[in-house]
């Protein structure tokens, strides 16, 4: 299936401006071993990392360059913690569009390289990220210049781009049809929200479009040190609240609330509810998604299987239930996060003739 299929707003986009490097249709995996470890015999893995450059943010990429094309707009402000100036980055060189992107201050070298690799003009921001007010100022200076008429303001939130975010949706649409049976949980996670918004709110237009009960909860899952969302979910607000933000995780710093509030509405309308993870336990997820999953994913991508197995331990969610997890990034987005992983492993230099030793012991 093709992401255009299920993009609001897209039929507008005419077949000649879709600028498409292949994302979407990302694959189901069952767990082998994890989701038993915690008493979940029906965890699955949706594979967002295997987007092309590496994230689910490829999908807002695709239709918010595409609109772009469409647009005439030859210059794309935006800004990211990662991931979305990746996309961005690959889907405008591909356009042949000026690639302008403000990075928060602690995005990992790893996605840098790779936003330059695809010539976009990168700049860090102190402080951008983790403080809210000056998150608030760089935000408020991206919008203005995003206001020009040969310009589009690409920020990964449907406050900012709704245009962009439609292709966010397309993960929910995905999964109704990749399952044969209904799915009980759908475990995201959420820095600003948009993602969890976007699954939750395209898994409501489903039912309405089927005309089918057919519902999963929609369960967000943060770091403690990023409580935007998920706490004021799960205490009965209605409203999220601007932190200070701690959270170590690259990807989920975001300090202030830009899709919190919708995001609350829309997960409570499915049933779902929050989850609150440490990044010790985030860390601890993402090594053993490589040890004994074979999944091989950055920080941000193991927070909603973290939240899975967290809400199992908690029983929160039934051992028979049919939850899926997204993995979101690809490992190779945080470098350093797999230099703690390989921690306990080394790349001897040996002589030939030492091999055979090195191997049976």
């Amino acid at each position: 299936m093709s992401v255009w299929r299920f993009a609001k707003d897209f039929t507008s986009v005419p077949e000649e401006s879709r600028v498409t490097l292949g994302e979407g249709d990302t694959p189901i995996v069952r767990s082998k071993r994890l989701g038993q470890a915690f008493g979940l015999n029906n965890l699955f893995f949706k594979l967002e990392s295997c987007n092309p450059t590496g994230s689910y943010k490829d999908r807002f990429a695709f239709c918010a360059i595409s609109h772009m094309v469409t647009a005439g707009q030859t210059r794309c402000i935006a800004t990211t913690s990662g991931n979305t100036g990746a996309a961005l980055a690959a889907y405008c060189a591909a356009a042949q569009i000026e690639c302008n992107i403000a990075v928060v201050e602690g995005a990992p070298i790893g996605k840098l390289q790779q936003m330059m690799a695809y010539g976009a003009n990168i700049i860090r921001v102190k402080r951008f990220g983790t403080d809210a007010n000056v998150t608030n100022d760089v935000y408020a200076t991206l919008q203005r210049l995003g206001e020009r008429d040969d310009s589009a303001l690409q920020i990964s939130a449907f406050t900012y781009s709704p245009l962009g975010m439609s292709g966010v949706r397309t993960i929910a649409f995905e999964l109704a049809e990749q399952f044969d049976t209904p799915i009980d949980h759908v475990f995201t996670p959420a820095g600003g929200g948009g993602m969890t918004w976007g699954v939750a709110d395209a898994f409501l237009d489903w039912r309405e479009l089927e005309r089918t009960d057919y519902l999963p909860r929609v369960e967000c899952v943060q770091p403690e040190g990023n409580n935007t969302i998920a706490g004021p979910l799960r205490d009965g607000e209605e409203r999220g609240q601007d932190v200070e933000c701690t959270t170590k995780i690259s990807g989920l710093q975001v300090a202030s609330v830009y899709d919190g509030h919708e995001t609350i509405r829309a997960c409570r309308a499915t049933g779902g509810t929050g989850h609150l993870v440490t990044d010790e336990f985030i860390w601890e997820v993402q090594k053993r998604l490589a040890r004994e999953e074979g999944i091989f994913c950055e920080p941000a991508g193991a927070a909603a299987t973290a939240g899975a197995l967290q809400a199992a331990k908690n029983g929160l969610v039934s051992g028979d239930a049919v939850s899926v997890a997204l993995v979101t990034g690809v490992g190779f987005k945080d470098s350093s996060s797999i230099e703690a992983i390989n921690v306990d492993r080394d790349c001897a230099r040996i002589e030939p003739d030492q091999l055979a030793a090195r191997i049976t012991g």
